[in-house]
């Protein structure tokens, strides 16, 4: 990535320590409010809302995040000082000044289009006119791609250019993609990280040329990982796990069930019922191949990952595991949305939707029918997501065993530098850049 490493010659880059989970609205949260998901609350990229009795993935509410954020510490010592957030998580609700974040359009029979939310209200126009419609099939999926990232890239200098924002947040999803598709050491992989460079690399040299001080910071590493564990299956084998059934499907039933996980890349976040049942979950996980260890209170307190929205019981996989949401044991009987990208009706993370199932070869023409069938108005079902997990190559989730595996921070100001960083220092990182400590 020679843009960026040009950048971090004329500052300096480090590694950062990660938090657990080291996924992207865990770390996020992190490193805009400097503290731990003990303190902050965003336990994953979803969790049981146990009031609720869901599970809900992908929320944008910014006040699920708490504690005090950059923006609140920076407006405590400078009352003018304004913010633009370009898609990094939690946007919604959150006194920015200017606000951008992908949101489809939910048509209510059913369809959905490509959009973004904006704040004020008129910026969607003054964006997409500008650099069309957010392509939000292209942000997520089988069809992810540099092309969302571009679009995010270039919205985010404009606004830069013309609002003049003193702190512009700014996140790019590229390297997800390809990592988690074919791994981090694949031929591909490197070829993303080229791509990802060109885009940032301008990006990040646009706004030195106009006096600002640049940090790319990264969430987590990806790790090679190729074995599935189907958590919520076992626990379904053990009578712990129920579901009901609609119309032949199956579908997790939270309400009754003694224990059941969410499931997010490494990480699961297990709810019990009864807290008696907890020792023996507790072994039952543990013996399952691919766990490498299972969080009770203690644990969670030591891992700062003790709040009330966590699971009864947190498990880690082991480096090359990662943890399926699976909880049929028939896919004849697995909810349509299966095979769809779908991501606020699974119970849990699932990387498959990278992929158009390889053993389908009508998958794309069923995508292409489907697309048709869209654009005339029409409803349809864009079933194209194997429920096999073998082709997904690489996961996080964990902390990683080796610094080399874990997030990075680049500061294009070299007085900023010291000898240790972790996620949660970038609060402060970013109040030191702006003059404000």
């Amino acid at each position: 990535m020679p843009r960026l490493r040009a950048l971090a010659s004329t500052g300096f880059t480090a590694p950062m320590d990660a938090v657990l989970p080291a996924v992207t609205c865990t770390a996020q949260a992190s490193m805009l409010t400097g503290l731990t998901p003990t303190d902050h609350g965003i336990v994953g990229n979803g969790w049981y809302f146990r009031d609720l009795g869901e599970v809900f993935l992908w929320r944008q509410h910014n006040k699920l995040v708490q504690g005090e954020k950059v923006w609140d510490a920076a407006r405590a010592v400078d009352p003018d000082y304004t913010v633009a957030n370009v898609c990094w998580w939690y946007a919604m609700g959150a006194p920015t000044d200017w606000t951008v974040t992908p949101r489809p359009i939910y048509y209510a029979d059913g369809k959905k289009e490509a959009d973004c939310y904006t704040r004020p209200p008129g910026l969607r126009d003054e964006l997409t006119d500008k650099f069309g419609t957010f392509p939000l099939f292209t942000y997520w999926g089988p069809t992810a791609a540099l092309t969302s990232s571009r679009w995010i890239a270039r919205a985010a200098a404009h606004v830069f250019d013309t609002k003049q924002p003193d702190l512009t947040l700014v996140y790019l999803p590229h390297l997800d993609y390809d990592l988690q598709r074919f791994g981090p050491d694949s031929p591909q992989a490197t070829a993303a990280a080229l791509a990802i460079d060109e885009v940032a690399g301008d990006l990040a040299e646009g706004a030195m040329a106009r006096g600002a001080t640049v940090l790319v910071v990264s969430e987590y590493g990806i790790t090679p990982a190729s074995r599935p564990v189907d958590i919520n299956r076992a626990l379904r084998e053990e009578g712990l796990l129920e579901v009901y059934t609609q119309d032949g499907m199956e579908y997790l039933d939270p309400w009754v069930s003694r224990a059941f996980a969410v499931a997010d890349h490494q990480i699961a976040h297990v709810y019990l019922d009864d807290a008696a049942d907890v020792d023996a979950v507790r072994t039952l996980l543990e013996g399952l191949d691919g766990v490498d260890r299972v969080l009770d209170a203690d644990g969670k307190r030591e891992m700062g990952l003790d709040h009330d929205r966590a699971g009864d019981l947190v498990v880690i996989a082991q480096p090359d595991a990662w943890f399926t949401y699976y909880y049929w044991t028939d896919d004849e009987r697995a909810p349509d949305f299966a095979k769809m990208v779908e991501i606020h009706r699974k119970p849990g993370y699932d990387p498959a939707e990278l992929f158009f199932d390889p053993e389908d070869r009508a998958a794309k023409v069923k995508a292409g029918v489907a697309l048709a069938r869209k654009k005339a108005g029409l409803r349809y079902k864009m079933q194209v997501v194997p429920l096999d997990p073998s082709p997904v190559s690489g996961s996080h989730g964990r902390l990683p065993d080796d610094p080399d595996h874990g997030p990075v921070l680049i500061c294009s100001d070299p007085t900023l530098t010291r000898d240790a960083w972790a996620l949660t220092d970038v609060k402060d990182l970013i109040l030191r850049a702006g003059g404000l400590t």
